[in-house]
């Protein structure tokens, strides 16, 4: 717990607004419930207030510090989906059709963020990654000068050899389901970013392959190879001092052995901090696999490159996942624009 006991450290000092749309699951309560204990904000619950009354006392669970949010009672209904239809009028919505999708608790609280009515998001315990990000992309959007909205996992060893410290930086797990070139030099920059903002240290970036500099290069590792140059060039644009190598296999990108009979010239492989998939199969299948076999304490999917902070949690996260998760996305909001210069300046609709 050292890694996120620093984060919590972090958002004490500075604390933030939580929206959890997914107020009646037993975990995200939990949750909120030791968010507001360890004083790291504000949590706040979206659902039907006598639901999560009884379920809160099912659990007895206090909702002291809690605040409780109907969106069909809400006085900001109007006001959210007034919002809405300007933001959809290209697509011909209408009115009632925007007040239905506010009632959705998903939208309610991509609104609130994308409104400064809460500084973050946390959602997905019970609905697919598609079903959480539509609501982001359509009310929240894209960070100025971004283009490709990707996620991050945070894994956290046992074993400090591993990465930084123990900690390893997957992407991308749970968005972007086969990156062009292009998109994945993205991914690697957006990632590598997140991590100096978050820890300070320099960013050892792998793109990972099955083959190691193979020099009879199929296609599908010639993306990978031009990648590698491109996010170079994005991240000397963005002043982000980072390493960038590929195409690198797994055990050479972490392995220092291995890579220093493969690669013994590179700043990269042996020593990565950041681990960047070839497409969303591989990033999903390698992270599952960490948790439940390395046992690697798991804190994800972060989303990269919105306007505002926002994460999709795995739905078979628990509830200290889930707080670990929030905790990431409050430290995220203390200094966001230093992350995506202009984030947030722009309200829905302006």
């Amino acid at each position: 717990m050292q890694f996120i006991g620093t984060v919590i450290e972090k958002l004490q000092r500075h604390p933030k607004r939580i929206v959890f749309p997914e107020g009646t699951e037993p975990r995200v309560l939990q949750a909120a419930r030791q968010f507001h204990c360890l004083r790291l904000g504000a949590p706040i619950l979206l659902g039907q207030r006598g639901k999560i009354e009884a379920l809160a006392r099912e659990l007895k669970v206090s909702l002291d510090g809690i605040r409780v949010i109907n969106p069909e009672q809400s006085e900001d209904l109007e006001t959210f989906a007034r919002t809405f239809r300007l933001l959809r009028r290209p697509r011909g919505m209408k009115a009632m059709e925007a007040r239905d999708v506010m009632l959705n608790p998903n939208f309610f609280g991509a609104m609130m963020v994308a409104m400064h009515q809460a500084d973050g998001l946390v959602t997905g315990t019970n609905v697919a990654t598609t079903v959480v990000l539509r609501p982001l992309i359509q009310t929240i959007r894209l960070a100025p000068h971004i283009i490709t909205a990707s996620s991050c996992t945070v894994m956290e060893f046992e074993d400090s050899r591993v990465g930084e410290d123990g900690l390893l930086f997957l992407a991308d797990c749970g968005v972007v389901p086969d990156p062009t070139m292009e998109q994945l030099a993205d991914i690697a920059v957006s990632t590598a970013q997140f991590a100096r903002h978050l820890l300070g240290f320099r960013p050892r970036v792998a793109l990972l392959s099955y083959s190691t500099k193979d020099n009879a290069t199929p296609p599908s590792l010639g993306k990978v190879q031009a990648a590698v140059a491109l996010a170079e060039s994005k991240a000397r644009a963005r002043g982000l001092e980072a390493d960038f190598d590929g195409e690198l296999q797994a055990d050479t990108a972490v392995v220092p052995e291995i890579a220093a009979r493969k690669l013994p010239e590179s700043k990269v492989a042996g020593h990565a901090n950041v681990l960047i998939f070839p497409d969303l199969q591989s990033g999903n299948i390698a992270a599952k696999l960490l948790r439940h076999l390395a046992h690697a304490r798991t804190y994800g999917h972060i989303l990269l490159g919105l306007d505002r902070p926002a994460a999709d949690v795995s739905r078979g996260s628990t509830a200290r996942d889930i707080l670990g998760v929030a905790a990431l996305v409050g430290v995220q909001a203390i200094a966001y624009d230093q992350l995506y210069p202009g984030a947030g300046e722009t309200l829905p609709g302006q």
